[in-house]
């Protein structure tokens, strides 16, 4: 199915090893942003993050929504997104605008979205990123997803990548890494897949319940990202942003393991170095307006 789509997408040619974070949706949970949380916490600790993304569809707010809302360009031409990897190691692909079909399809999924149903574009959207990342962490809503998955990845010659899949307190399933319950990783590295369940609570995050992390419209998720960057947002929140770009940077080889991973996540959030990374995509839309 991917081998059909491809010849759909506008190719953007991105420099060097680069790092796309997503999930898939579909978990019927509505969490804040978590996966666009983690770009600017990755990109700020060096990897190029090339985030692939959507407007809203299984939730009640895309990534593609609470980056507009955050004044973060989502249209940005292949040339302007180039510079904005160049400069500031982040950028933001809008699956629209590459992919002619998810936008036709977008009523459609919706409606059935509210009926709990999901489609193949569910899976395929994180399998469609046109800069061609090398490197993965993805979400799945369903831990069968997790092998199938990284079998894909394998065939599409990844160098590394996890697949992940959380539990919630209530065992409800989370297209994250999860801070309230264990996680099921496929590590995908050197051609080899291997499978493990990791619960972060091993490494002293404190466990906390999917209500904590739920998220709302636009509006509410930007100042979320930036109370989470800017350091005014401390609990589960910070935590979930933590151990998900804690994988991350495994996955982009900047972190032996998740233990040093969360270490790095916590010093580029309390630097502000994660902040500045959102500050400077701001401003690369005012200079890229006319």
């Amino acid at each position: 199915m991917k081998r059909a789509v491809d010849p759909m997408v506008d190719p953007a040619e991105m420099p060097g090893p680069m790092i796309d974070v997503c999930g898939t949706g579909g978990d019927g949970l509505d969490l804040f942003n978590v996966s666009t949380t983690v770009a600017f916490v990755v990109a700020a600790g060096g990897a190029v993050v090339v985030k692939h993304g959507n407007r809203r569809v299984t939730s009640s707010c895309g990534s593609a929504d609470v980056l507009e809302q955050l004044g973060v360009p989502i249209d940005l031409p292949p040339e302007q997104l180039r510079e904005s990897l160049k400069r500031h190691g982040l950028g933001f692909l809008f699956a629209r605008q590459y992919h002619p079909a998810f936008r036709a399809l977008a009523e459609m999924r919706q409606r059935l979205a509210q009926q709990n149903v999901r489609t193949i574009f569910n899976a395929l959207g994180p399998l469609l990123n046109p800069a061609r990342p090398s490197r993965q962490l993805i979400g799945v809503f369903d831990p069968r997803l997790t092998g199938i998955f990284a079998e894909v990845l394998r065939e599409l010659r990844h160098e590394r990548a996890w697949i992940v899949h959380g539990l919630g307190d209530n065992e409800a399933g989370i297209d994250d890494i999860s801070v309230s319950g264990a996680t099921t990783v496929a590590d995908l590295a050197d051609d080899k897949i291997t499978s493990a369940i990791l619960d972060v609570s091993w490494l002293g995050i404190p466990r906390a319940a999917v209500g904590e992390l739920q998220g709302s419209d636009a509006r509410e998720n930007a100042a979320t990202i930036d109370g989470i960057l800017s350091g005014k947002i401390s609990g589960a929140k910070r935590d979930m942003t933590i151990v998900n770009a804690a994988g991350g940077f495994v996955v982009a080889g900047l972190a032996r393991d998740l233990k040093e991973g969360i270490q790095l996540a916590r010093e580029e959030i309390d630097s502000g170095r994660a902040l500045e990374k959102l500050r400077a995509l701001q401003n690369h839309r005012a200079k890229a307006s006319p």
